[in-house]
């Protein structure tokens, strides 16, 4: 294959699957794309006009449209209106072009079902991946450069920029420049132009010993994950609805900051605060985006936030739904004898019940009449002399009539609902 002897990439992944290539018009992705022309791997192009350069974005958009009519290449655009969507998201312009891009290849991916998106980065821009990220106080993750993912590959990643000029001289490629590439107004160009050609001049072998370098972070960084997913299975004890973690176990483990922020920070958690946690009393509880995090005695408890937390669900006894949180069964029954009733049932006197029920879950403040006993009881209280741990309080539902609970489902029913000597019908309520 001609146009691979000056470039030594490995395309067999590639090798009857579906390829969407990235394609700027510049060096870097027309090189790609005729090195995939001449490996014959089928592929299609998607280009990103972000009219950030006037007519020089519109030139590129017509140069990468017509390099894949003559070579009939299936051919994808977008024009991004990346200025606006900079302002309203207050992002960098290189942030918010990148958001939009890849936002926008997903859909291009999902909808057509593309096996792998393909870019053209290369070893220079690994580098300059790498000395921007050392400045910024990254892991070993931030020093790997560009990475692959499941579906995106980047075969260029090892191969130095002045190849792909010595290639595309050689076969004759023809690309855009952009003037954007000149300037100093990023901090990516800045490095570009003012730092590697130092490195380069003092060290003159720096591309190929930074490749190297990689090479011993990647295999450093696989050993890393290796041991924190050996940690995880020994640590992360996965219930039915949430995951627990032994502090002391925690405790226990060396460079605890470093682990802590490998096994947490996935779920949204700062790595500093959940230290933190573990030290603290129990009761307290972080909050992610996704996750909340709750110490709970002498263990951690990792639990998903769901919408039920906040909702309040209509529970029609004519009608019982089976889209309910719990799965609860109605009877209305008539000349029933004294008898006596389990915790899974509620026996509620029919004409007592007012208001519609529902479900919903406790709040500070909550009180109830349990049957069996005088006075009221905060809800509070009542799951302190049941022994509920953290997570049981967060999980237990309560069945309600307007603000007042009817039901402790499961455990208790308040006494001014529940069936006497005088009752006509009850509502026989029970979980399953």
């Amino acid at each position: 294959m001609e146009g691979l002897k000056n470039i030594n990439i490995n395309l067999a992944k590639l090798v009857g699957k579906q390829i969407l290539l990235a394609h700027s018009g510049g060096l870097d992705s027309s090189v790609m794309a005729d090195l995939l022309v001449k490996a014959k791997v089928p592929f299609s192009v998607a280009h990103c006009n972000f009219q950030l350069r006037g007519e020089e974005s519109n030139s590129d958009a017509g140069l990468v449209k017509a390099w894949c009519f003559d070579n009939s290449i299936p051919f994808f655009s977008v024009e991004f209106a990346t200025l606006e969507y900079k302002k309203y998201h207050k992002k960098s312009t290189q942030l918010a072009a990148r958001d939009l891009r890849y936002s926008w290849f997903d859909e291009i991916m999902d909808g057509y079902a593309f096996d792998f998106l393909v870019t053209a980065h290369h070893l220079n821009d690994q580098l300059e991946t790498f000395l921007i990220n050392t400045t910024r106080g990254t892991g070993v993750s931030g020093l790997l450069g560009i990475q692959e993912r499941e579906h995106l590959l980047r075969p260029l990643r090892s191969i130095p920029k002045k190849e792909l000029i010595q290639y595309a001289k050689e076969h004759g490629v023809i690309w855009n420049e952009d003037s954007s590439n000149a300037s100093d107004d990023y901090l990516r160009n800045e490095v570009r132009h003012h730092v590697i050609p130092i490195i380069e001049d003092i060290v003159p072998n720096a591309l190929h010993n930074f490749q190297s370098t990689l090479d011993h972070l990647l295999l450093t960084n696989d050993f890393i994950q290796t041991s924190l997913e050996t940690l995880k299975q020994k640590l992360f004890i996965i219930e039915k609805e949430h995951i627990k973690i032994e502090i002391k176990g925690l405790l226990k483990l060396p460079s605890l900051l470093f682990c802590v922020h490998h096994l947490f920070s996935p779920y949204g958690f700062n790595s500093k605060e959940v230290v933190k946690l573990l030290n603290s009393e129990s009761g307290k509880i972080l909050y992610s985006e996704t996750h909340r995090l709750i110490r709970d005695r002498s263990f951690l408890i990792l639990i998903e936030k769901r919408l039920e937390e906040e909702q309040i669900i209509l529970f029609d006894p004519n009608n019982p739904s089976s889209n309910l949180p719990i799965n609860l069964k109605c009877e209305h029954l008539v000349n029933i004898d004294s008898r006596s009733w389990r915790p899974n049932q509620a026996a509620l006197d029919q004409k007592l019940i007012k208001k519609h029920l529902f479900l919903r879950k406790f709040k500070k403040g909550d009180y109830f009449y349990p049957a069996g006993m005088k006075g009221k009881k905060l809800l509070s209280k009542f799951f302190k002399d049941e022994k509920y741990s953290l997570l049981e309080k967060e999980q237990q539902w309560l069945l309600c009539s307007d603000d007042q609970i009817v039901w402790v489902v499961g455990k208790r029913c308040d006494r001014r609902y529940i069936m006497n000597d005088n009752t006509e019908t009850i509502l026989l309520i029970y979980v399953i």
